[in-house]
């Protein structure tokens, strides 16, 4: 996993491509209809690589091995995390710095970021794990003080 590309840089990449895409979408189709439309691509394609990593454990998948992946997510200092709780069936930390929501800004897609990057993370449990449910509350990226992230695993 070390010398995998971290998710912040990956999601770079895949928002400098869909930047012009989205304007395109929003010039012919409209705001409204833009963020639908890359809404149910980007949790399909969440859903999708989630399966993939979960195809990956050798072991089966569990809340740990799902904690294990946090580090992709982290690379490059992309996330600063207070675990708050974590068990066999309880993986619950805030998030109290979110460079994706900070690289976004940047780029001038902050508007469309909960649909680029948080929105993914629900759909990505449910991909990885169906015994796995997330909450959350809040978000950085809508700008909240922190995300507070809340899975449990019910067997």
């Amino acid at each position: 996993m070390a010398d995998q590309m971290g998710i912040l840089e990956r999601r770079r990449i895949e928002a400098e491509i869909l930047k012009p895409v989205y304007e395109e979408m929003v010039a012919r189709f409209g705001e409204a209809a833009a963020q639908e439309a890359l809404d149910a691509a980007i949790t399909r394609a969440a859903m999708t690589a989630a399966s993939n990593f979960a195809k990956a454990e050798p072991e089966g998948t569990s809340l740990q091995s799902f904690a294990d992946l946090m580090p992709l997510w982290q690379k490059d200092d992309a996330l600063r995390m207070e675990v708050q709780r974590q068990d066999e069936t309880h993986y619950d930390f805030n998030v109290t710095r979110c460079r994706y929501a900070e690289m976004y800004r940047e780029m001038g897609l902050g508007h469309i970021g909960h649909l680029l990057s948080c929105n993914r993370d629900g759909a990505f449990c449910e991909g990885y794990d169906p015994k796995m449910k997330m909450t959350r509350t809040q978000t950085i990226m809508q700008g909240a003080s922190h995300c507070d992230f809340r899975y449990t695993y019910e067997e």
